[in-house]
């Protein structure tokens, strides 16, 4: 049942076009038998039986063009009255007029079954099978001919030339199509991996900073006054468990991540600003300062990177924020309560690499009794003279 539904055509087009090679290789197998009208016994013996294979040849010839070119073997090159050349080979043997690639009839349409049998069959072997049969036929042929060198270089020619060269042809052109079909699903493999890493950037871009504020507020309750005893440790409690889930977020984002450039997605319309009064609303002391200029747009992944790990890893640190068009600083003083997060995350080598293909430079260490975050970003002359800021890549 399988083998008949593979017989079936998809589409319409196929079986316009296997009608018309049908109806053509007919015409052209009846022109190359006996007339009809002067031996209808010779055209019923011999033309009508070939009409018959290549039937059967087009019928399965689509979906099993081996199949097919072993049905046309009948119709194959065993003539040598016509050829696509002929040449005098006296100066090699004492015979003129040798045919080279002998051509009949029906020779295009064996070509065109032996190019899909190349393009079509995934397993070398059974073409091999059919081509050593063939091989036999032709040497038969010659040799019932009397086995004349110049019948052996034709049939050569023509076994190359109908079968083999097709073939190969074919079999090149499967070849180039799964390497486009390799190159597009690696292609495809690669955007999954950078939309991975653009969830993974989201991730702790956002998640990772709110977390981080989750944490500043708790540490703010524990230090508050006038708290009962089980207020403060549930305070506590959450403070901790915050950190908690900002681990188990990086472990994620470790999963996730690849090195990839993706913009990180990031609360509409939020500028450095924004973010500092955020933060400021969930406990955290910070001086901004921004400079006369433009505002350059790593200025507000830097900051957003700083104020997470300052949340972190020095709660209730006092933070100062400078921002100049073409520096940007983050410092933040000693903590006030005992940090609960680890260190080693992946934010600071992200943001690195950000950097460094903006055609920055940052650095990061401690300084003093805390943290200092220093970026710099370099000149750009505009086309009109003025001085402009380089963004992100």
């Amino acid at each position: 049942m399988h083998a008949l539904r593979r017989l079936r055509r998809e589409s319409r087009r196929h079986v316009v076009y296997d009608l018309l090679l049908w109806v053509v290789l007919g015409v052209f197998i009846a022109a190359m038998g006996p007339d009809p009208f002067k031996d209808p016994a010779g055209f019923a013996m011999v033309t009508v039986p070939r009409v018959g294979l290549a039937s059967v040849a087009v019928l399965v010839g689509r979906p099993y063009p081996l199949a097919a070119l072993v049905l046309l073997l009948p119709l194959g090159p065993w003539q040598f009255s016509e050829g696509f050349a002929t040449v005098d080979l006296s100066w090699l043997l004492p015979r003129r007029n040798v045919k080279i690639l002998p051509l009949l009839a029906t020779s295009p349409y064996i070509m065109w079954y032996a190019y899909l049998t190349g393009r079509l069959l995934a397993r070398a072997w059974p073409a091999l099978a059919a081509f050593g049969v063939i091989s036999l036929v032709g040497v038969g042929v010659v040799l019932a001919q009397g086995g004349d060198l110049a019948l052996w270089v034709s049939m050569g020619t023509a076994l190359l030339g109908t079968y083999l060269a097709p073939y190969v042809l074919g079999l090149v052109r499967r070849l180039l199509l799964q390497q486009r079909r390799q190159t597009r699903l690696s292609v495809e493999a690669q955007a999954r991996m950078r939309e991975r890493a653009r969830i993974a950037r989201d991730m702790h871009d956002s998640l990772g900073h709110d977390l981080a504020l989750i944490a500043v507020r708790a540490a703010g309750l524990e230090l508050a006054p006038g708290l009962a005893p089980e207020q403060v440790k549930a305070a506590g409690e959450l403070r901790e468990a915050a950190a908690d889930a900002t681990e188990r977020l990086r472990e994620i984002i470790g999963l996730l991540r690849e090195e990839a450039d993706a913009a990180p997605l990031s609360p509409v319309g939020e500028d450095v600003a924004e973010l500092v009064r955020r933060a400021r609303d969930s406990g955290m002391s910070i001086t901004l300062d921004l400079s006369p200029g433009p505002v350059p747009d790593l200025a507000r992944p830097v900051v957003q990177e700083a104020l997470t790990n300052a949340a972190k890893h020095a709660p209730g640190a006092a933070v100062e924020v400078s921002i100049s068009p073409h520096r940007i600083r983050v410092r933040n003083g000693p903590p006030r309560t005992r940090p609960t997060a680890r260190p080693g995350g992946l934010g600071l080598a992200g943001l690195r690499e950000r950097v460094r293909l903006a055609g920055g430079a940052l650095s990061a260490a401690s300084v003093a009794d805390g943290f200092e975050l220093d970026v710099t970003i370099p000149h750009v002359v505009g086309r009109d003279g003025s001085e402009a800021v380089t963004l992100e890549g």
